[in-house]
């Protein structure tokens, strides 16, 4: 039986923040005139790390986060708790734009992994417990077209400075001893990735931060940075250094065209019963996707649910934001028949769906930059990959404000620029192009029991320039 129960909870930010709303920490707005030796725009994760790194640098600074909602109210308190070794980006983009060719890639391929290990040291440090749990990360190949590009993958990600201790392949039931999904050919296990609850990380992160003397300001949004000035809806701060740290949201200040929010909806099933987990297994508690173009990401949680995520709608007209993450029912559904063509004869109910945006430049490569004469700064780019990404792109973002030369400060991603997305309505039309492509290739394939990847889907991963 696979019918999935009545109309669930929707949007509220999601499933993780809704469920600490009564508990959550609280900041104040914002007023006045005042002045700090780091601003820090974007009270999410990159923004958190940033100003805590900071702080670890320099101890005496004075730093202050402005969050125009609430911390974690993007895609830090929305996303899968996936904390990956995956970079923000195409590894071949980023060898051929830094002169450093493969090497320079396998540098920040390493620097993720190593990231995975530090965040989880981190926690453990300061005695943040986000639910995390190291159990890697599974990739299920439902065709056999799907089980080949896998085997492409594990080949570049060996180019790329990962080794087979990292990442290999498992046959069918090499697969369905960890997970049993009924329709896989097989899949990747990747080593370095762990699961995590995002909000509990986002409200860890930020009572350290208050501990280490930082001010964080909720209901503040920067409207504008002239200079060293920024300018609130209700005062001004003055600031030696800013960092933006807005992701998704980051049109006004870094300009509509630099990235742009593309948007991710999931849902959250309720809590599933010991005879449902014997049959599914699970028990490693790893991440699950698989190789599909239009692909998912899940977890198991701590309280024994399924997430699952995918893109149902990809991308609102004029790069809008999506508010607190209404979720069409037709993109519930949608995730829903996936989650349940995993596992048919499970029963599940969902209990929450909602949506985030993830910020996306226009060839999909994340990017830091620091600018020494104006005392600005940003990282963002992360294109869904942003947990890890935003602690190495808010730790590297500290380090070069604060002229410390690290093994960081020199990765490709560094001062790397995408060209600009088109003007609308040539990008809504090209995104939504995109992933129709990918949608009718994983169809093609599915019926035909392909063994090749679609023509379709190759044209369309060029086009976005995901190819590796």
């Amino acid at each position: 039986m696979t019918a999935l129960a009545a109309t669930p909870r929707n949007g509220e930010l999601g499933f993780w923040m809704a469920g600490l709303a009564d508990t959550r920490p609280t900041y104040p707005r914002f007023t006045g005139q005042d002045s700090v030796d780091l601003a820090i725009i974007g009270g999410g994760y990159t923004g958190l790390w940033a100003a805590y790194f900071a702080k670890k640098l320099e101890p005496s600074l004075s730093v202050a986060v402005f969050e125009a909602e609430q911390i974690g109210y993007g895609a830090s308190g929305r996303n899968g708790g996936w904390l990956s070794a995956m970079p923000p980006g195409n590894r071949a983009t980023f060898a051929r734009a830094s002169g450093g060719g493969v090497q320079a890639s396998r540098a920040l391929q390493q620097e993720f992994v190593a990231g995975v290990d530090s965040v989880l040291d981190i926690l453990q440090a300061e005695g943040i417990n986000a639910d995390q749990h190291k159990g890697g990360a599974l990739v299920a190949a439902h065709t056999r077209a799907g089980l080949g590009r896998l085997v492409t993958r594990r080949d570049t990600d060996w180019k790329y400075g990962l080794t087979e201790d990292d990442v290999h392949l498992l046959d069918r039931n090499e697969f369905q001893s960890q997970i049993n999904i009924s329709t896989v050919h097989g899949g990747l296990y990747y080593k370095h990735c762990a699961r995590l609850h995002p909000a509990k990380l986002v409200y860890g992160l930020a009572d350290t931060l208050t501990s280490m003397g930082v001010s964080i300001y909720e209901g503040s949004r920067v409207g504008s940075i002239d200079g060293k000035a920024l300018t609130l809806d209700n005062g001004q701060m003055t600031a030696a250094k800013t960092f933006i740290c807005t992701e998704g949201y980051s049109g006004q200040l870094l300009g509509s065209r630099t990235l742009i929010p593309i948007n991710s909806s999931m849902i959250v099933t309720k809590p599933l019963s010991e005879e449902a987990w014997q049959q599914i297994g699970w028990n490693g508690l790893q991440c699950l996707s698989d190789s599909a173009h239009t692909f998912i990401y899940a977890q198991r949680t701590a309280d024994g649910r399924i997430t699952m995520g995918g893109r149902g709608v990809p991308y609102r007209f004029g790069s809008g934001t999506g508010g607190a993450g209404s979720t069409a029912q037709s993109t519930v559904d949608l995730i829903s028949q996936k989650l349940s063509t995993f596992f048919p004869r499970i029963h599940f109910e969902v209990d929450h769906a909602w949506s985030g945006v993830l910020g996306v430049t226009r060839d999909w490569n994340g990017g830091v930059h620091w600018d020494h004469a104006s005392g600005i700064g940003s990282s963002t780019g992360y294109a869904g990959h942003g947990v890890t990404a935003a602690y190495v792109g808010g730790r590297t973002l500290a380090e070069l404000a604060f002229e410390q030369q690290t093994e960081r400060t020199t990765l490709p991603w560094v001062g790397y620029r995408a060209r600009k997305w088109e003007p609308e309505p040539i990008r809504w039309l090209g995104v939504h192009g995109m992933y129709r492509l990918f949608g009718l290739a994983d169809r093609w394939e599915e019926r035909r029991d392909s063994t090749k990847t679609s023509l379709l889907a190759k044209f369309g991963s060029r086009l976005a320039g995901l190819h590796e």
